[in-house]
């Protein structure tokens, strides 16, 4: 097989400290290549050497051959040359890869410009040709719109359109599918699989999702402490594997289990009757967007009660109107027995202390410019709560954190270390009930695991009621006791995790299981 890329010794180092050490590995045309690794264990460092894009402080030694030509150490106008024709990136937030403030349509056709000399109609009709062969419908009008009026996945679809419209003849895929819904996830991995074959590009796929790995790559090198611990192929190394990381990935990936859980018989802590919810949208024909209709379902005290469905179904939006409880029509939200639209400013005021949030990504919902005791202590300093000083301690150790790490800011901790921060800081109000967004989406599968035991646990300790939005349907089925399914804004099918995963009626659902690969879609 054509060699495509050749990395020798590849080593990152910053001042005296080795960030990457001596990594080395071959990709061929056609084939797909996983470096996988826990946070931290240096596969985006690598990503970024092989695309000379490492910032000042850090320097990269060693050799990488692009089809023969060591491109290491390279200057950053010949690296342009490159860059967007034979190597391309696609990164985990699109957002991050397309300018806000220019049409999706006018971003690939720049990319075409850049390297290839053809004309704006041409550039512009290339463009629209392959959003269309990514997937994105009515591409002639839909290349008109800015990257916000897309969803996760559609904009994941633009990155991808951008990343291969020159087809490049290698393509970095940096955790491409870790903030998307199991749906959409498979439908771009597939989508890569089928501009692989059309193209023969090779995919250095970097991901800490080992289902993934399994069903989608041909080769896996494995990171930790940033040098290479395992290398070979899929099938004989996740068959075998010999070191301890690799072990307990496999471990932590999830399976399709559920846990048996008597049913709940306690009081309703939340109730949700007949919720819905219209936008405006201007620049569409239909100037209403109904993004939940006629929600439906209560959740009881001690319940974990979970929302799936893909991205733009409604479930985020749901969690606001809850979290913004008092401006609900009358008789559309209970908690705990009362309507909060009957409440006065002072009781919707206390009723923020009884409902609190854990975000997805901590990184966004953490100040980075204080310490971790000022961020778990604001919310008791606002409510004027006594005791400050004793609390925050106290609150540390509740979600496994030492004292010492009070005086920290958010930069000094790991992903899984900053989710316990937020955890933290909401658990700080002594709320009745938690809405989870996506807890752990932003962590690879050992922390997402020990994330979700974590709160698995707080909730039996503190006799907490939790509401999860998540797209992860193994976690979803082991942690949860309930589960609703939305779909376009509706809920379509609820009842007991196990029964509604395990057996699923609706097409939609049916759909959704299938799309994780431990069932068969029926449809």
């Amino acid at each position: 097989m054509t060699s495509v890329l050749k990395v020798r010794d590849l080593t990152v180092r910053t001042g005296s400290q080795t960030l990457v050490n001596n990594i080395g590995f071959t990709l061929c045309k056609g084939r797909t290549l996983a470096l996988v690794g826990a946070s931290g264990s240096g596969k985006s460092l690598t990503a970024l050497a092989v695309m000379g894009l490492l910032g000042h402080e850090l320097r990269a030694s060693g050799s990488v051959c692009l089809g023969g030509k060591e491109i290491l150490g390279l200057g950053d106008r010949e690296l342009s040359r490159l860059r967007g024709r034979r190597l391309t990136l696609v990164s985990q937030d699109p957002l991050a890869s397309l300018t806000p403030v220019h049409t999706v349509g006018a971003q690939v056709a720049e990319a075409v410009r850049i390297h290839q000399r053809v004309s704006r109609a041409d550039a512009w009709k290339r463009a629209v040709a392959m959003l269309t062969r990514v997937g994105i419908e009515d591409a002639g009008q839909r290349a008109r719109s800015y990257p916000h009026e897309f969803s996760g996945g559609m904009r994941q679809r633009v990155a991808i359109a951008m990343a291969m419209i020159n087809k490049p003849d290698l393509l970095i895929a940096d955790e491409p599918t870790s903030a998307l819904d199991p749906t959409i996830a498979a439908q771009i991995m597939e989508l890569f699989g089928e501009l692989q074959r059309e193209t023969g590009t090779a995919i250095l796929f970097i991901t800490h999702d080992v289902s993934l790995v399994e069903r989608y790559c041909d080769e896996l090198v494995l990171l930790e402490g940033g040098s290479v611990v395992e290398h070979g192929t899929v099938r004989e190394v996740i068959a075998a594997p010999r070191s301890a990381e690799l072990q307990a990935m496999v471990a932590a990936t999830p399976r399709w289990e559920s846990v048996d859980r008597p049913a709940l018989t306690g009081p309703v802590a939340l109730s949700v009757a007949g919720l819905t919810r219209t936008f405006r949208a201007r620049r569409l024909r239909e100037r209403k967007v109904t993004a939940l209709k006629d929600g439906t379902f209560a959740v009881r005290a001690g319940e974990a009660f979970a929302i799936v469905g893909e991205s733009g179904a409604g479930k985020s939006t749901l969690l606001r109107e809850i979290l913004h409880a008092g401006t609900a029509p009358p008789g559309v939200l209970s908690i705990f027995g009362e309507d909060p639209s009957t409440f006065s400013r002072v009781e919707r005021q206390n009723l923020r202390r009884e409902v609190q949030i854990v975000l997805q990504d901590p990184g966004d919902s953490l100040d980075p410019l204080m310490s971790i005791a000022s961020i778990v202590a604001e919310p008791l300093h606002i409510h004027r709560v006594a005791g400050v000083d004793a609390r925050v301690p106290q609150l540390l150790r509740i979600v496994g954190l030492t004292d010492d790490f009070a005086e920290r800011r958010p930069r000094q901790l790991s992903g899984g270390q900053r989710q316990r921060v937020a955890i933290a800081r909401a658990l700080a109000l002594e709320p009745r009930i938690l809405l989870l967004d996506e807890p752990v989406s932003a962590l690879d599968m050992a922390l997402r695991s020990e994330i979700m035991a974590l709160l698995d646990t707080l909730r039996q300790s503190l006799g907490l009621t939790y509401l999860m939005v998540s797209h992860d349907l193994p976690l979803v089925r082991q942690y949860s006791d309930r589960v609703a399914v939305m779909w376009q804004g509706r809920i379509v099918e609820q009842g007991p995790a196990g029964e509604v995963l395990g057996a699923p009626q609706h097409p939609y659902t049916q759909r959704l299981v299938a799309a994780v690969g431990l069932a068969p879609s029926p449809i």
